[in-house]
């Protein structure tokens, strides 16, 4: 699986196509807007883009998701339900903060721990990791250790949990029972800012590193 990040409003947002190279069919990850810039990657991946998977719903990761669903006639799968209060003030949120007019939407399927999501030949696992805001999920490959952990993890960082519903001990919780199992050799793509790995952030992250949690 190859994976290309294209950032994304004036946030920056890491929204991820994700392609099947065997097959030529991609998803992509979080279009939160720029939309043109999506649509030329994918263009000039020569990929068919068949469904929008999203990791929870604030603006810079959404507000696009329902325009390019439309006009593409492909599903929304995630993030979990929990995340409908955020998905549902995307026209205030847009208008607030200078992102045009997105609308509120409906994904076609919401996404529970424990189910999987699929586009070509490929399957990820998804995670419910609550924290920084209730519904937030992440997708893991397990066969190319790669995860899209949204605004959960980042490198050298953590997310914010001063939004509404977001809380610290969920969020520091999520990050060591459902993303350190996974492998320390895994990759993961963050919602802003360059990848790192489970492994480096276990040993450097000041927020979250064993030993600053008082693990050995």
């Amino acid at each position: 699986m190859k994976v290309l990040l294209i950032p994304v409003t004036p946030f920056q947002q890491n929204c991820s196509l994700l392609i099947d190279e065997t097959t030529g069919r991609a998803a992509v990850c979080d279009p939160g807007g720029d939309l043109d810039r999506i649509r030329a990657a994918v263009a000039e991946q020569g990929v068919t883009l068949e469904k929008i998977f999203l990791t929870h719903g604030h603006v810079d990761h959404c507000a696009g998701a329902a325009a390019l669903a439309r006009e593409l006639g492909i599903p929304i799968e995630g993030p979990q339900q929990e995340e409908r209060f955020w998905i549902d003030q995307l026209p205030d949120q847009t208008r607030r903060f200078g992102f045009g007019q997105a609308e509120a939407f409906e994904p076609n399927r919401w996404l529970e721990d424990g189910d999987t999501v699929s586009f070509g030949g490929e399957t990820l696992e998804v995670y419910h990791t609550p924290g920084h805001t209730p519904g937030h999920v992440v997708f893991f490959s397990r066969a190319n250790r790669l995860a899209i952990v949204g605004d959960v993890l980042f490198a050298g960082s953590i997310g914010r949990t001063d939004f509404p519903r977001g809380n610290h001990a969920d969020l520091i919780r999520s990050i060591r029972t459902r993303l350190w199992p996974l492998g320390e050799d895994v990759t993961f793509v963050p919602g802003h800012g360059p990848v790192s790995t489970f492994g480096e952030e276990r040993r450097s992250n000041p927020f979250v590193a064993d030993h600053v949690v008082g693990v050995d």
